[in-house]
């Protein structure tokens, strides 16, 4: 969605408005395509991915990815406050993610309940 409001802000700008705005070296890898990178221009690759193979710590780094997103929402918030049309998209997103730490949150303790009941083993040799 942060993709698609890029786009839509500077789809029709002009080369003069892509320069004063910083953004002639971006444009000139990409046009005003949207081209998944940090803020800093580092482009996205799977290394950001950290997956344990473990529920526990796969529940806690997507609660901690939870609030980083939800962080960069309230820095874009803070920079588009005079943009209605960024902004009410900006904060939907934000409580999404508020919902899904909350929602990692309800998962983790379930699992950690799980492994914290103790096992019962019958025998029965009927079967």
């Amino acid at each position: 969605m942060v993709g698609t409001i890029v786009h839509q802000l500077t789809k029709d700008a002009s080369i003069e408005e892509i320069e004063k705005a910083g953004l002639s070296a971006y444009y000139t890898d990409h046009g005003v395509d949207v081209y998944p990178q940090a803020a800093a221009g580092f482009p996205f690759n799977a290394g950001v991915l950290a997956c344990k193979g473990d529920p526990i710590a796969n529940l806690q780094e997507d609660l901690a990815a939870e609030q980083k997103a939800r962080a960069t929402y309230e820095k874009l918030i803070d920079l588009c406050r005079d943009n209605p049309d960024v902004l009410d998209p900006l904060r939907y997103l934000r409580e999404r993610e508020i919902v899904h730490f909350q929602r990692f949150g309800e998962a983790l303790r379930g699992v950690q309940d799980k492994l914290a009941e103790k096992k019962y083993y019958m025998n029965d040799n009927n079967c």
